[in-house]
């Protein structure tokens, strides 16, 4: 069972192992999108092929597209060499459900793979003639926000975005579906940052800088994303294998990325989007992708952030590496835990959530809590997530102490759940665990500089909290909690009393 064109002729052999298998004319999709190529993707990690893709693969199953996916790399292009061309672009999607089992799809959704390097001509030459194609429509990226800074990265994409202004100002739509707070923005910032410099630099006309302004040709659109897609499993690995997958041992390149013929990825996943496409768009709507306003795409995002999955998980990460846990799911079955982080969301939250209409927060957060949290096949750890905590408890914390201070029929006293973890992430601060075991915090930029810093200081740091904790009895209360979490076993008796 070997990943290629040629391997899937043998249908009944992948079929028999429970694969799913593109159920197109693949090669006349091929033709097709190169011919009249309408979706690009900077981006060829994880998280595209197992959510981007797959939804392109349901519509192409269902006959609602006719063209497929071009992916271009510009940061690792081992990935495209060593994995998607020696694949014929084809990946192999295992969803790990909550329940325990597993879905296996071939995804042949992405047709095309290209590499952003402009020092290899034939490359560059294929993707200056996709962004001439008067029939695209969008290109999107999940470069991670890191990305956008990358001046090289940007400075070949603004040279792609010249070549179709100089093709006649042709319309597009430019997407971040990257996890981060008005991807769009960044994203649009990017991109005329370095315009503006090429126009100074005589490299381009302030026509180019107009066209790019103008959002009838071209738009920035926001987006809001979740869905977790970890480094390829052992597990995964040794079930494909043992199904008879060829080449399944995944490649580490020289840039240090995990790539595999496989993408193992949980079930729940969300894509909303500022539906401004001034070149049109596919219907992927109809793949489950929520098309809404700029305001709606904001609330998701407070949704998300604020409420029904973000700060769970950094209450999580701060007493996982305090209890000495290694993984997010194992966590969800300590009742202490779990209780925790139910009330966190359901009885804090909820109060306060912003509630954007096209996503249910009650349904939202029940997913996150029976099938994202628990679910074992979701190897992901606290470690990993208390990395920034910083920088993320502002909006993960601060904004709900300023939702209920700016409620009349609300206050701060009813908190019960938020001042044990900030009072928590103040034991984690010291770095010595409830067993008296020293831990080493994750990589933080304040994380030196707070640790010198007497627990009623730190607390001070509106840059840390997002509020004035002194506003009110809350930083108080949550020195008080931090004092009886002091000394062994205290952190586990002060998450049972909550």
């Amino acid at each position: 069972m070997k990943l290629t064109n040629e391997g899937l002729k043998d249908r009944k052999a992948w079929e028999e192992k429970g694969y799913k298998l593109p159920e197109y004319d693949r090669e006349k999709i091929i033709v097709n999108t190169k011919e009249n190529p309408v979706w690009l993707h900077f981006g060829a990690g994880n998280i595209f092929r197992a959510f981007q893709a797959n939804v392109v693969e349901e519509l192409l199953n269902q006959g609602v597209m006719d063209k497929g996916l071009i992916v271009a790399e510009g940061y690792d292009y081992e990935i495209i060499e060593k994995y998607n061309r020696p694949c014929d672009d084809l990946s192999i999607l295992a969803t790990l459900k909550a329940d325990g089992t597993v879905e296996k799809r071939v995804v042949g959704s992405i047709v095309e793979s290209c590499i952003l390097d402009e020092e290899n001509e034939k490359e560059i030459s294929r993707l200056r003639e996709i962004f001439r194609a008067p029939s695209l429509q969008m290109i999107s990226f999940t470069i991670t926000e890191k990305g956008y800074k990358t001046r090289a990265y940007m400075n070949k994409v603004v040279g792609l975005l010249l070549e179709r202004f100089n093709a006649g100002a042709l319309p597009l739509s430019i997407v971040s579906m990257d996890n981060c707070s008005h991807n769009g923005d960044k994203l649009k910032e990017a991109v005329l940052d370095i315009a503006k410099e090429w126009f100074k630099d005589g490299k381009c006309e302030t026509d180019f800088i107009a066209y790019l302004e103008d959002s009838s040709k071209v738009a920035f659109p926001l987006s809001m994303i979740d869905k977790i897609t970890p480094r390829p499993d052992d597990t995964v690995k040794q079930m494909l294998i043992d199904d008879g997958v060829e080449d399944a041992e995944p490649i580490v390149t020289t840039k240090n990325t995990y790539v595999a013929n496989f993408v193992n990825a949980e079930e729940t996943e969300y894509l909303v989007i500022e539906d401004l496409f001034p070149n049109g768009r596919p219907a992927l709507e109809k793949g489950g992708i929520i098309f809404t306003d700029r305001e709606t795409v904001d609330k998701t995002e407070k949704m998300k952030v604020c409420t029904c999955l973000n700060p769970l998980h950094t209450a999580l990460a701060v007493f996982g590496c305090l209890l000495g846990y290694k993984t997010i799911h194992d966590e969800m079955d300590d009742e202490d835990l779990k209780k925790l982080v139910t009330k966190l969301g359901k009885e804090e939250g909820m109060k306060v959530v912003v509630d954007p209409k096209v996503l249910s927060p009650d349904k939202f957060l029940d997913a996150v809590l029976t099938k994202r949290l628990p679910n074992p096949f979701m190897p992901d750890t606290p470690q990993r997530i208390a990395c920034d905590t910083s920088q993320k408890l502002p909006i993960r914390f601060g904004e709900t102490i300023k939702a209920y201070r700016g409620n009349s029929s609300l206050t701060t006293e009813s908190l019960k759940v938020v001042p044990v973890v900030l009072a928590g992430y103040l034991r984690y601060l010291e770095g010595v665990d409830d067993q008296g075991n020293v831990f080493e915090q994750s990589p933080d930029p304040l994380l030196n500089e707070l640790k010198e810093l007497p627990a009623k200081d730190v607390l001070k740091r509106k840059d840390v909290f997002g509020v004035d904790l002194y506003e009110d009895t809350m930083a108080k209360r949550v020195l008080e909690i931090y004092s009886n979490m002091k000394g062994v076993g205290n952190v586990r008796k002060e998450l049972e009393a909550v």
